[in-house]
This record gives C-alpha cells, sequence and structure tokens, in this order.
C-alpha cells in the first residue's frame, strides 16, 4: 500500500488542464476536421472513388463531405493530388443538427453543439447510459478513456451509469444491428423524460462501413431522436469531451 501512495505522490497532479488550459497535444496521425477547398470537381474524380462510404459527393457543382459518413481513413485526400480535400487538426466537429455535418468549400467553423434544454437542466449534472449497438468498441473504448484520471469528464458532472433508470439520456455507438433494434428502443423508454441522445461515431450516425447492410439500421435515427451528432471513427476523447461539453452550455461555441 505505501509503494502505491508513493507512486500516487510522485506522479502529481494528472488531470488534463483543458479546458481551462491549452488542449492536450494530439499525435501527428490525428485526422481532424476536413477541408474543402474550391476547385473544379473534375479534379475530385479519384477522390470520389476512393471513399469507401460515399463520405465525398458532388452537389450543385461543388464538393461536399459529408462528417456523418466520413470514417477519416484519409483516402479522399492521397486520392486527391492537387489538395482539394485536407485533414485539418481541429478536434471540434460534434453538431446539434445532421445537416450541419455536411462540409462545404469554404466553410471552416465548426457547427453549434448546444442544446437549449439540456443546458438549461444538465450543465451541472450530466447521467448517461451508453449503449453499445453492435459497434467494434473502438467508439465504446474512447468513451470509456473519459471516465480515466487524465480526462476526469466526472469534474463536469458527466458521468456513464449502469441503469437507464438513473439516466439523463443515452450515448449511443455503433450501427444498431437489427438484434440490438428492440434493446435500444426498451432502453430508451426506460429513461426518464425529459431525455437526451447522443450518437457518436459514424457507425451510430451512418452506419458507418455497414451503411445499406440490411442487418442494421444505418445508424440510431432510425429508431430513437437524436440530440447530438459526434463524428469520427472512432471520434477522438477530445471530440466527445469538446461535445458534451458544448452540448451543455459548458463551453461557448465558436463563430
Amino acid at each position: 500500500m505505501f509503494d502505491i501512495v508513493r507512486t500516487r505522490w510522485r506522479q502529481k497532479y494528472q488531470t488534463m488542464a483543458w479546458p481551462d488550459g491549452p488542449p492536450p497535444a494530439l499525435p501527428a496521425r490525428f485526422a481532424g476536421r476536413p477541408r474543402l477547398a474550391a476547385g473544379p470537381v473534375e479534379n475530385l474524380r479519384d477522390a470520389l472513388a476512393a471513399c469507401p462510404t460515399g463520405a465525398l459527393d458532388v452537389a450543385e457543382g461543388q464538393g461536399r463531405l459529408d462528417l456523418g459518413k466520413c470514417l477519416f481513413c484519409r483516402a479522399c485526400q492521397q486520392a486527391c493530388s492537387d489538395g482539394q480535400v485536407s485533414f485539418t487538426t481541429e478536434h471540434q466537429m460534434a453538431a446539434r443538427q445532421r445537416q450541419d455535418l455536411v462540409i462545404r468549400p469554404g466553410q471552416d467553423s465548426p457547427a453549434p453543439a448546444r442544446h437549449e434544454l439540456a443546458a438549461r437542466l444538465f450543465s451541472r449534472s450530466l447521467k448517461l447510459r451508453q449503449v453499445s449497438a453492435g459497434g467494434c468498441n473502438a467508439c465504446e473504448a474512447d468513451c470509456n478513456v473519459l471516465s480515466t484520471l487524465a480526462w476526469d469528464m466526472g469534474r463536469f458532472g458527466i458521468q456513464f451509469v449502469a441503469s437507464p433508470r438513473h439516466a439523463d439520456g443515452l450515448l449511443i455507438t455503433g450501427p444498431v444491428t437489427r438484434n440490438m433494434q428492440l434493446a435500444l428502443r426498451k432502453t430508451y423508454d426506460a429513461v426518464p423524460g425529459p431525455k437526451i441522445v447522443i450518437a457518436s461515431g459514424a457507425c451510430a450516425i451512418s452506419g458507418g462501413p455497414y451503411a445499406g447492410h440490411a442487418e442494421q439500421s444505418d445508424g440510431c435515427a432510425a429508431a430513437v431522436p437524436v440530440d447530438l451528432f459526434i463524428p469520427g471513427c472512432p471520434p477522438h476523447p477530445l471530440t466527445i469531451l469538446d461535445g458534451l461539453l458544448r452540448f451543455v452550455g459548458r463551453l461557448e461555441e465558436r463563430e
């Protein structure tokens, strides 16, 4: 026991300073919010063919990229020789409205994530039941990281709970497989109102790489109403926590 106490004393304060200080340093391989530059759509031909989920397409004579479908694999960037598609290190990607996840050329500002009901009721205490609705466990793992000493989302009053009866809402990962549809709906019904739903990860938003498969629902919006969308495959813990804090009004929205 003394060894444990001694080690803990040497470690000192481990929780990151963010959001009161700078965010944690992200690795060079981190793929954050994509950026589309204006240019001829003909130059996107190879990038369009490289995208495995159809996240990148052309509408009204210009390219657009749907963060809700994006796997952040960078295949489009690698295929686009003129740099029309690139990935920044911007972690702030969560959005209140599904349509706000669609990025067009010159659109660099993050979408609003604040939810008025959540900001009014849950800004100091938000209890979430996490539901893995057929996910690969990558999104689930990055959600679990938020409860560790370094991230400590509990300091904001945000916690995962075991029972939907004790929750203010659901945080859903996975594409909602056929076998999970009823379980998810029953879990949602068990949460006392007013309640909120958060879709975390490409699978929960759009079905991810499994979109269109008959054994899943192309995301949780087919089963329950969604109040916050957090893109990624999986979303980085910083993206998740940033989305949650903006959702409940603990972080100011950037213009």
